[in-house]
């Protein structure tokens, strides 16, 4: 075996079960269509009302239930059969696609749907997210794990800059509601990939039994355990302030460098083109623990405190390419050494307040940045994120 073929075989490891194969497949489908709906409630949005709050309002309503619930979403996780209640979930979030998309296609679509709708996709996500989070590692198992994690960035990342294409062209051709519908069709792809898995292939976590308290002990269990409990918060406070990219880049595109919507596209981009490379390093050479991520935290930092002081686009843009690549080595490591510190019975909790901590903190930290960035402009924003990652890896220093 070459050298080449070595590495090669790193970077994949994962792929090598057949589970695993199927479900990443099903994934892919999926994530390009959740990428154009997204990019086409905020266009719908728009036109229905001229506004970018009421885009922001959709945001909110869409992320708020992760902020408020996603805890609890952990409880029923380790309670049920997480593959079931994936295949449920995904099922309905099909069907939320599919009536929003006959709303616009027979032009009977207000502002008061899409809110319901958001509001309903984001309770949606509360349950739905810890459970998929946790079922990595019933399917791959604890070797392969820090791997799968990583791959399922990598297409994530892919999808961020395949899905608002592709949406771009299908609104242009066929308008808004197709999109809607052509992503509520991509749902039967991930349940088909979850009904067809060899379930004898799978290790599931024993179920927890019912009972009362069970939120309040997952909670205990976190703040005794400070393997558990160190990294979440730095996962809050980066979450919050560091990963605001949807509020940052456009003032820097548009203010600090005067450049327009197409520079705020190829800095998406290369943010994109960062992760995607980013992921597949930590999938090959990747490594879990604290000292990773404080050094994971440490160059994060830095590199956005050098975008934020980059004084040309070009450079700008090259740097967001290292930020991309880092903020996915941040996340996927965070993700992994939670999953595999956790107990089996406690898992879907702690990946719950994962969830809360990288999702639900936008609603908190997107005001925020969008009022630093009012104050001293895009390049404030950035520097605020980098603060936030610099005292990450001094207080996991401590740790």
């Amino acid at each position: 075996m070459t050298v080449i073929d070595d590495i090669r075989g790193q970077t994949f490891a994962a792929l090598r079960g057949p589970n695993f194969r199927r479900y990443i497949g099903g994934q892919a489908i999926s994530l390009v269509g959740t990428w154009m709906q997204t990019i086409a409630q905020s266009w719908l949005v728009l036109q229905l009302t001229g506004s970018a709050t009421a885009i922001g309002i959709v945001l909110a309503l869409q992320t708020v239930p992760m902020l408020l619930l996603g805890p609890y979403g952990g409880v029923i996780a380790d309670r049920t059969d997480k593959r079931r209640l994936m295949i449920g979930l995904q099922s309905l979030m099909g069907v939320q696609a599919l009536v929003l998309g006959l709303l616009v296609v027979t032009g009977t679509v207000e502002l008061w749907h899409v809110y319901v709708l958001a509001v309903l996709l984001g309770l949606n996500q509360c349950f739905e997210n810890p459970a998929r989070q946790s079922f990595m590692l019933e399917m791959v198992g604890p070797d392969d794990l820090r791997n799968a994690v990583s791959l399922q960035s990598v297409l994530a990342s892919c999808s961020r800059m395949i899905g608002p294409a592709v949406a771009g062209i299908v609104i242009a051709a066929g308008g808004i509601g197709l999109c809607f519908l052509l992503n509520a069709a991509s749902f039967v792809a991930v349940v088909t990939s979850l009904l067809t898995l060899d379930v004898s292939k799978l290790v599931p976590s024993p179920p927890t039994a019912r009972a009362r308290g069970q939120l309040r002990e997952g909670l205990a269990y976190v703040r005794r355990t400070s393997d558990l409990a160190v990294p979440l918060l730095m996962m809050a406070l980066v979450g919050c302030l560091a990963f605001e990219f949807q509020v940052v880049l456009p003032v820097l595109a548009d203010q600090t460098f005067d450049a327009g919507a197409e520079a705020y596209g190829l800095l998406t981009a290369a943010m994109g083109a960062g992760s995607v490379v980013g992921g597949l390093v930590v999938a090959t050479w990747g490594h879990t623990g604290t000292k990773p991520l404080v050094l994971t935290a440490l160059a994060f930092g830095v590199a956005m405190a050098v975008a934020a002081a980059s004084p040309t686009m070009p450079i700008l843009v090259a740097t967001m390419v290292v930020v991309g690549a880092l903020s996915v080595t941040f996340t996927s490591t965070t993700n992994s050494t939670l999953q595999l510190t956790a107990a089996p019975t406690m898992r879907g909790r702690v990946m719950a307040l994962w969830s809360v901590a990288f999702l639900g903190s936008t609603a908190i930290g997107g005001p925020i940045a969008g009022w630093v960035c009012e104050q001293g402009g895009g390049r404030a924003g950035l520097l605020l994120g980098a603060g936030a990652l610099l005292a990450v890896a001094q207080q996991l220093t401590r740790a």
